[in-house]
């Protein structure tokens, strides 16, 4: 049996899914949202590194996001402990170079999705630094368009109250999850420029991100913002 397969349930039942419920007593809505089987894309906001773990807990089913591929490559026992931990919540490592590496990571999260399994993405493609919610890239869209996969669109609350910038462990409080209804966007392509249906599909998906959150929505891309001691936290594709 692979270690990830054996490490995965063990943090969400075992070492970290309980500990943060007691912490931060969540309230999710929506969870029959969630095709039990079958691939799927979550597509969320993104307010703190916390949002990180958030989502893969919380979620039934396991979890997979990209995440910097600078996690995985730490040296001595805290290094080896962090790649272990978030190889172990599903994260897959991604430069973000740019280029050809947005190419390998789109490729990588269609392979999640072919193979029948749940990708979770922020399509603002870094935290909110104030609050609001921004314009999202468009690789969601994409993936979607690609293989076909639904789309459910997931609003994380109070995540930012708890791990402001800057902070690197969060404090305890309440934290929800508000879970939409899936969105299909299969052939949204057939006969429009690419370009177009994927900006055309990803505004549609964060219209729903909004209705669900009720953040103020700015038409422009978030800055991009340094994570706990100055790393960021998953990206988009």
């Amino acid at each position: 049996m692979e270690p990830d397969r054996v490490i995965y349930p063990l943090l969400k039942h075992v070492l970290m899914g309980p500990a943060m419920r007691v912490a931060f007593l969540p309230r999710v809505s929506g969870l029959a949202h969630v095709p039990r089987i079958g691939p799927v894309i979550l597509a969320a906001n993104h307010l703190a590194f916390l949002d990180s773990f958030v989502l893969p807990l919380m979620v039934p089913r396991r979890v997979h996001f990209l995440g910097k591929h600078e996690y995985f490559i730490g040296t001595g026992v805290k290094g080896r402990t962090v790649a272990a931990l978030f190889r172990g919540l599903g994260m897959i490592a991604v430069d973000r170079s740019g280029g050809r590496s947005a190419v390998a990571a789109l490729d990588t999260s269609a392979a999640v999705l072919e193979r029948g399994g749940v990708f979770a993405i922020h399509p603002e493609g870094t935290r909110s630094p104030d609050g609001r919610l921004y314009r999202g890239r468009t690789g969601v869209a994409r993936l979607a368009m690609r293989t076909g996969a639904p789309v459910v669109p997931v609003a994380i609350e109070g995540t930012d109250r708890l791990q402001p910038v800057g902070r690197a462990v969060p404090k305890p409080g309440r934290i929800g999850l508000r879970i939409g209804a899936p969105m299909d966007f299969a052939g949204r392509d057939d006969g429009v420029p690419r370009g177009k249906a994927a900006r055309q599909v990803t505004d549609e998906i964060m219209a729903a991100i909004q209705r669900l959150s009720g953040q103020e929505y700015v038409d422009d891309y978030a800055p991009r913002a340094p994570g706990p001691s100055g790393r960021g936290g998953p990206s988009d594709v």
